[in-house]
């Protein structure tokens, strides 16, 4: 069986850290793209993407199709928001809410300051699982390569 990786990106740090991981365990890979983009620069973008994940919006997806019996794992990727996941990730999540919970599950975040923590939690609770299979958080990787994100991420490919 196979892993796939669902992530949505906003600034290329969480899709860099799924291609990694795509290329180490061959997995397949689904990009969350929403309908109406975020904006990804200057106040908007904290502002508007702060907003949708504290008052847990669920945007509306780009089409999208998953054949769930080849997979057994799921590892989700996103970025932190507000202490919280990225909206797409909601929107999937509670689309996909009774195949997910037959699947192992981990998870991987993407940060620059912290709140991961909290956004595996709140994320474990959307999906009414009592653990992860493994979790990893990355300090904007992409943008600042560094040999701690390295280690994060031979560590939670062993795991």
């Amino acid at each position: 069986m196979k892993k796939l990786i669902v992530y949505y990106s906003l600034e290329g740090n969480t899709e860099y850290i799924a291609g990694k991981l795509a290329g180490k365990f061959s997995a397949d890979v689904l990009k969350l793209v929403p309908v109406k983009a975020y904006p990804d620069k200057g106040f908007a973008k904290f502002f508007w993407g702060g907003k949708s994940a504290v008052m847990a919006e669920k945007p509306k997806l780009e089409p999208y199709y998953v054949d769930w019996s080849l997979y057994d794992e799921v590892i989700i990727g996103f970025p932190v928001w507000a202490s919280s996941f990225a909206p797409p990730i909601r929107t999937f999540a509670s689309t996909n809410l009774d195949m997910l919970k037959t699947k192992k599950i981990s998870a991987f975040a993407c940060q620059t300051a912290n709140g991961a923590q909290k956004a595996f939690e709140k994320l474990k609770d959307l999906i009414g699982i009592d653990s992860f299979a493994k979790t990893a958080t990355f300090y904007d990787p992409k943008d600042k390569p560094s040999k701690e994100n390295e280690k994060v991420l031979e560590e939670f490919c062993r795991a």
